[in-house]
Formats: C-alpha cells, sequence, structure tokens
C-alpha cells in the first residue's frame, strides 16, 4: 500500500423473460463476449466446492528474465481468451501466446519485436487481443483466422491463429504502421494498450495517448480497417472540427489545435445491431481547458458509431468539459434488463466518479433518469467551466464525493490532526470542484471510483458487480512561467506543463506523513448492484495490505484496485485487482469472501474462466503493476477443482 499511494495511485421471473443467447462456458473476447458481460454460464464450480480450487497449471512468460529493466516500466494487465482451441493472450511487450486449454503447454509464440529504451507515457501494456474468422476463406486456408494485437509502438498486426505466423495479405506483411497524424514529443506518447474489436469485417482500434503535455496534443481518432487487407476505411475524430451544428460545444478555432478525447479503455461490440460503442476520455490537456471552451461533444461520452461506416448513431456524454481526468475508463458493457415494459438492451457504463449510466442501447437515453446539477464555479483566469454536470438519478454513486477537515483519517492523533489540517488549506467543495493555485482536492481522485477493470453482469440475477477505488488527489495549477522552476525543485513529482496554456499542474495523493491515505477506508470495494431497479445489493471491503506493509496491520482497510471481475452461472463472483497477490471469490448473493488463492506476484488484471474437457478453469495474469509497486511477474495461473 505504501509504494502504491506514493505513486499514485431478477429475480428469478426476470430469469424465465431473459434470453441467453451469446452467453457460453468459454471466454472469446477481451470481456467475455462482444458485449463485454463477464459472464460465464458454467456452474461446475460453486459456493459449496470453490474452497477446494487449486492451482492446475501456470506459465511463464519469461518477461521477468528476459526484461528485466523493460519489466520496471510494464503493467501486466492482459486477460486471455478462448478461440479455435486455444488460449490467447498478449504479454506488455507485445508478445502474443497460444497455450494449450487443459496443460497451460505453450504452442506458439509471436514477438513484435517492440523496443523498449524508453518511457511509454502509459507504460508497456497490453490489455488483450481479438479473434476473427474470416467465412469467405477456403477451409484450412492460412489466416482464415486470425488474432489482431494493436502495439506499443503504434502498430496494427494480425497473426494466423493457427500457427502465430503473420499474415502478409495484411497490410504490409502483416501490419498497419499508424500515423498520429502529427510529430511526437517523444517515442512513448501515442501507443495501443487496449485490444481492438471486429464489426463484420472491420476491425476498429482506438489510442492511449499521453495526457498532460500539451494542448495541440495527438487527436484521438478512432480508426477502422478492412479485416482481411488492412485497408483503411473510416476514422472517427471524437473532437469535432467544425461544429456548426451545435455551436455551444466546441469553437472552430479551438477544435483545430485540441487534441485527445481518445478511447484508451477496451470498446464493445453490439453484433444484431452492427454497432461499436466507444468510450472516449477528456479532451487535451486534462486540467486546464481554457483553450477548449464548450462542452466538446463526443469527448468523455458514450458513442455508438455504425462500424461499417463509423457514422455516429448517438452519444451521451458523462462529464461536460472535463477538468479532472474524470474520462470513461472501461468498456461500456452491453447486457438486457427486463424491465415493467419487457425487455430492454442497455449500455452500462461505469465512471471514475462512481456514477453508473445505464443507457438504452438504441437511443442512448438514461434508462433511470440523470439530472443537470449546479456545481462549484470560480475556475482560474482563463477556464471555461460547464455550470451543471450530469448526476445519474439511480443507481447511486459508488464512492463519497466530499470530504471535510473532520472526515480526516489517521492511525495516531498526530497523523490524523496533519491530514486535518492539510483538507483544511485545500479548496474542496465537492465533487467537480474546478482545479485551482491553492490546491484542489479531488474526491474521487483521478484512478476512480472504477476504472478499466469495468464491471461483470449476471443476466440471471440482472446484477453487476463493479470494483472502486477511494484516495485523494490534490492538483495544483502552476503558472506556465514557473513550470520550468517548479520541476527542477521536484523533478520526481508529477507535474506536467500543459504546454499552450496559461497553467501547468501538480497531481500528488493526499498521504500522511506515515504514507497512508488522509481520506477514511475502505481503500477499497466490491459492490453489487441490481440493474433490475438501480439498487445497491451489497458492499464488500476489497484487499488486504499483506504485500505492500512493512508490518502486519490487523485492520480491514481495503486496498485501491486496478482489474475487473467475472461472474459465473453458480452465483461466483471471481477478481484480483486489489494491491495484494490474491485472485478471490465472493457469493455473488450476500458479498461473503469465499475463497483467495495465492498468486506469486500482482494480480491487477481481470480473470477469465471456460471449460475444457469436462473442466472449468479460472485464469488471471499475476504479473503486478509497476507504478502500484504490487509483486511483479510474468505468469498466468489457471485454477481448478481437484480431477
Amino acid at each position: 500500500m505504501i509504494g502504491l499511494f506514493r505513486r499514485f495511485v431478477l429475480p428469478a421471473l426476470g430469469f424465465c423473460l431473459l434470453p441467453m443467447t451469446g452467453y457460453a462456458a468459454d471466454w472469446g473476447y477481451y470481456g467475455g463476449d462482444a458485449g463485454g458481460s463477464r459472464f460465464v454460464d458454467s456452474d461446475q464450480i460453486t459456493l459449496e466446492n470453490v474452497e477446494d480450487l487449486e492451482i492446475a497449471w501456470s506459465y511463464s512468460t519469461g518477461d521477468m528474465a528476459l526484461r528485466p529493466e523493460a519489466v520496471g516500466k510494464s503493467a501486466f494487465e492482459g486477460t486471455p481468451i478462448l478461440a479455435d482451441g486455444r488460449l490467447l493472450f498478449c504479454t506488455p511487450f507485445n508478445e502474443i501466446i497460444a497455450l494449450d486449454p487443459a496443460s497451460g503447454e505453450m504452442l506458439w509464440r509471436f514477438d513484435a519485436e517492440i523496443e523498449t529504451d524508453y518511457e511509454p507515457a502509459n507504460q508497456f501494456v497490453c490489455r488483450g487481443v481479438t479473434y476473427w474468422e474470416d467465412a469467405s476463406a477456403d477451409a484450412g486456408a492460412l489466416c482464415r483466422s486470425r488474432v489482431f494485437m494493436g502495439t506499443a509502438d503504434s502498430r496494427l498486426i494480425a497473426v494466423d491463429a493457427v500457427t502465430g505466423v503473420r499474415c502478409l495479405m495484411f497490410g504490409h506483411d502483416g501490419e498497419v504502421v499508424i500515423d498520429p497524424g502529427m510529430a511526437l514529443k517523444w517515442r512513448g506518447e501515442f501507443q495501443f494498450t487496449s485490444p481492438p474489436v471486429v464489426v463484420g469485417d472491420t476491425v476498429v482500434l482506438g489510442s492511449a495517448i499521453s495526457d498532460g503535455a500539451r494542448a495541440d496534443a495527438p487527436k484521438g481518432s478512432v480508426r477502422a480497417f478492412d479485416a482481411r487487407t488492412g485497408e483503411a476505411r473510416w476514422m472517427f475524430d471524437p473532437v469535432v472540427r467544425g461544429a456548426a451544428e451545435q455551436p455551444g460545444s466546441w469553437r472552430d478555432e479551438d477544435a483545430v489545435r485540441t487534441g485527445h478525447a481518445n478511447v484508451w479503455a477496451p470498446m464493445s461490440v453490439d453484433e444484431k445491431r452492427g454497432w461499436v460503442f466507444l468510450p472516449t476520455s477528456s479532451p487535451s490537456p486534462d486540467f486546464f481547458g481554457g483553450e477548449r471552451p464548450g462542452d466538446n461533444r463526443y469527448a468523455n461520452s458514450v458513442v455508438a458509431l455504425d462500424g461499417a461506416t463509423g457514422a455516429v448513431q448517438w452519444h451521451f456524454q458523462t462529464v461536460h468539459h472535463d477538468v479532472w481526468d474524470y474520462d470513461l475508463p472501461a468498456q461500456p458493457s452491453l447486457v438486457t434488463l427486463t424491465r415493467p415494459e419487457g425487455p430492454v438492451d442497455v449500455v452500462v457504463q461505469v465512471a471514475k466518479t462512481g456514477f453508473i449510466f445505464v443507457l438504452n442501447r438504441e437511443t442512448g437515453e438514461p434508462v433511470f433518469g440523470v439530472e443537470e446539477r449546479a456545481v462549484p464555479q470560480d475556475g482560474p483566469a482563463g477556464e471555461y467551466l460547464s455550470s451543471t454536470q450530469p448526476y445519474p438519478v439511480a443507481p447511486p454513486a459508488l464512492v463519497p464525493h466530499e470530504i471535510k477537515p473532520e472526515d480526516a483519517w489517521g492511525i495516531t492523533p498526530y497523523d490524523r490532526g496533519w491530514c486535518e489540517d492539510k483538507i483544511a488549506s485545500h479548496r474542496a467543495e465537492g465533487l467537480f470542484t474546478p482545479p485551482s493555485a491553492e490546491g484542489t482536492l479531488m474526491f474521487p481522485f483521478s484512478g476512480g471510483g472504477a476504472n478499466w477493470g469495468g464491471m461483470s453482469f449476471n443476466p440471471l440475477t440482472q446484477t453487476m458487480y463493479v470494483n472502486t477505488s477511494r484516495a485523494l488527489h490534490v492538483v495544483t495549477l502552476i503558472p506556465a512561467v514557473e513550470f520550468a522552476a517548479a520541476k527542477a525543485a521536484e523533478p520526481n513529482k508529477e507535474i506536467s506543463e500543459q504546454a499552450g496554456t496559461a497553467w501547468a499542474m501538480k497531481r500528488e495523493l493526499l498521504l500522511s506523513p506515515f504514507s497512508l491515505p488522509c481520506n477514511p477506508p475502505p481503500f477499497g470495494m466490491l459492490h453489487a448492484v441490481d440493474l433490475s431497479d438501480g439498487t445497491i445489493k451489497w458492499e464488500s471491503v476489497l484487499g488486504t495490505v499483506r504485500d505492500m506493509a512493512p508490518v502486519p496491520i490487523p485492520w480491514k482497510l481495503g486496498t485501491p484496485n486496478f482489474g475487473g471481475s467475472l461472474v459465473t452461472k453458480s452465483g461466483l463472483v471471481f477478481i484480483g485487482a486489489a494491491m495484494d497477490n490474491y485472485l478471490r471469490a465472493f457469493d455473488a448473493e450476500t458479498g461473503e469472501e469465499l475463497w483467495k488463492g495465492r498468486l506469486p506476484a500482482g494480480g491487477q488484471a481481470t480473470p477469465m474462466s471456460y471449460e475444457w474437457e469436462g473442466q472449468q478453469y479460472v485464469l488471471i495474469a499475476a504479473g503486478g503493476h509497476s507504478r502500484s509497486t504490487t509483486t511483479l511477474g510474468d505468469e498466468i495461473v489457471a485454477f481448478a477443482l481437484p480431477r
């Protein structure tokens, strides 16, 4: 915990009405299915026998030995998929590996041969790969089945799913090199971290871009290519260049130089409609928006696009004119709810703010309602702020939004008093308090609330499961002319230039002299939300400090967490994510922790599950997270019941 905080930290009737198409006892997509429900239609592992789970096999990628220096700049966040009789995943360094599902034996390995002698903006990360089968190709033809992967050095690569060799007919020798559209400030400013998606025969790719470097950052364009040939098909730019139809959203002269609003988190596909759903981020830079006045339409939004053409079907903005880095960090989950009017297809989007937005999948209209509420104003000189922000009527927010000096927490009167003074000395008017020169408290911090792990959903009970973190950031604006001096004085602090604006930015966690958070615990939670009515069913503390604290701490504090959950037909929720080396299983109805399996390293990833030859397995990447300073490793670990 100490290292983490230093760095950054339906009821039965409903079951009868719900179609179960699309769910299986396997895991063919990053999110389990194309819509990202992370539901496993398997009941071999149950509440009664989960305590008997043991390690069935493990596989080491070898990165700890092959790339010891680079591992310290990486996060093993990958989630394998099961496709074409193979487990397929990518390492943080863009190697694709195929394993035997029963034994974990390697079948083939492909190396994209990226360079690692630089600092990527978002670490070396590869969350997953995407499988596609070309139904028009002859049976047995090379690359009839393909695996797609985006790389840290901005390539989209296609390899044969059977052999791992390049699909030479795709792009140039099996890859498309993506042009970011402008000169980069350094090699790691622009990269790909989340898996592409395939809609029909179109492969769609988002991007990850450095947040705070400059106002004129690379565009956050979403790109689409022919899945067979790699030929470019369409491109969607979330920053509207020419906003005559909605002048209050962008000024043309500002949109010309504004970048980002990229899609760094995983996307989802509605295969029936042929739509792809995007979770967009904030425009550049993150913490000052005076150079981009207006609500900044399509940024911080769920956007539904036609997969064949890229045409916008609808969009819903979750934050207007974001100056808090409250971008959408997680895959939009496509599920079906039982409502009084009948089954309704929806999009469920979790957010860093702790809000859950439930939107009609056809129209984008909120299912439970959303209110525009007045928010704090009086931003820094030159800033534009939206007077209101959207608040869902239901479900309720999963994390607190206000903190007062009397809320300060500590393990002794000394550090509690220190935290109380610090909270009192910064601006803290609740959610959406603007960044300021005196320092503004962000609660939740920009790591969430929810983050890229997203949610899982049990269609049998209409219940979603999502993990959240609770920590405080202090964001302080620094006059641009003082940036160089501030950076020189504190070279190890996060101080971003935000070049092209009047203000640089300093961001740090508010920690006590004992390097513990000043906000009260728990610091990590797992929540169950009934989406039939938008109510919270239960909340459980997630994580321990066993693998971070220098001495044992007996309190159940929870930890910030990165990764997500899966839920099974038998009523189990599996999750790693916490800052200790465990994979856990919870009772999906009560929230009781039933089992935890020891991992060789941090499980800051999302698990998956499948059945193979009569055996159910649960897998997770145990590789740790360098910025969270959890135990680093390079293993895929599979758990199963004894045979």
